[in-house]
């Protein structure tokens, strides 16, 4: 009888520490850093299919979006941040607030079906934006913009989603070498980043945006492949991302899988550990 009373207690014990680490890990999540895999191609160069990082969720301070949304499609669960922190979700603002600033790679909610999304900041309150044969002008005024090279892939099915490249040099086959026109971005406050160009098409001539008060305007590096404030949320796209659909400042990518997984460690990038995101 106290071998089985004893075996109980440490049953018991076990899972109570099991319990006690997932709420610590939770907390810490939600507070503190938030894990991202990186699912598709619209950042490329600077962020890749398969990238992991971790999102510093202290940058801006915290609203409803700083809670983790659970989407598990394949057993029916869907539950939002919202539906989590709800009680934080107030009128645009953030309690303990940061200001980002231009040029931060940032995670946000989607402002309608709240998925996160990842993008370069281009656009503060207040600004007029607008883009003119695939050059940003920001309150009428051209981006610097560098020619540097060819960014290169190969044609062939990436990450979880099997998405295959577009290519500036298409048509290519399977196996083939996929190139796009790589460039170096100068914003007003002189940062730096690499952009990419595939091809001259609708997102390259766009109207004058101006960004309300208290929302930003986000685009994707790789330029011609990304779903981003250029384009109407009615019409798929992002529009303006309000303050408090910010999630955090992506920093660092910790490691990156060019395979199916990330846990297929045999397919990780040798030269993306803990590598600066400019």
């Amino acid at each position: 009888m106290a071998t089985e009373a004893k075996q109980s207690s440490g049953i018991w014990e076990t899972i109570k520490t099991i319990v006690y680490a997932l709420l610590i890990a939770g907390v810490f999540r939600s507070l503190f850093f938030q894990p991202f895999w990186i699912p598709s191609g619209s950042m490329k160069d600077t962020l890749l299919i398969g990238d992991f990082l971790f999102v510093n969720k202290m940058s801006y301070g915290y609203s409803y979006a700083s809670c983790p949304s659970i989407y598990i499609p394949r057993f029916g669960i869907d539950i939002d941040a919202a539906d989590i922190c709800g009680f934080l979700d107030g009128p645009n603002t953030r309690f303990l607030a940061g200001e980002p600033e231009r040029g931060d790679v940032v995670v946000f909610r989607h402002p309608v079906t709240g998925r996160d999304f990842i993008k370069r900041l281009i656009g503060m309150p207040g600004d007029q934006v607008q883009v003119r044969n695939g050059l940003v002008y920001i309150n009428d005024t051209p981006v610097q913009l560098d020619a540097n090279g060819l960014f290169e892939e190969t044609k062939a099915p990436q990450g979880p989603q099997r998405l295959e490249p577009r290519c500036e040099n298409h048509p290519v086959g399977p196996g083939g070498l996929c190139t796009k026109s790589k460039f170096i971005e100068t914003n007003p406050e002189g940062r730096s980043y690499s952009v990419l160009n595939i091809q001259n098409q609708g997102s390259d001539n766009t109207p004058i945006y101006t960004v309300p008060e208290k929302h930003y305007f986000f685009m994707g590096d790789n330029r011609d492949n990304s779903s981003d404030s250029r384009l109407r949320q009615e019409v798929g796209g992002v529009g303006f991302v309000p303050y408090e659909n910010l999630v955090g400042r992506a920093d660092r990518v910790m490691f990156s899988s060019a395979g199916r997984s990330m846990l297929f460690f045999w397919t990780w990038r040798s030269d993306r550990f803990f590598k600066a995101i400019e």
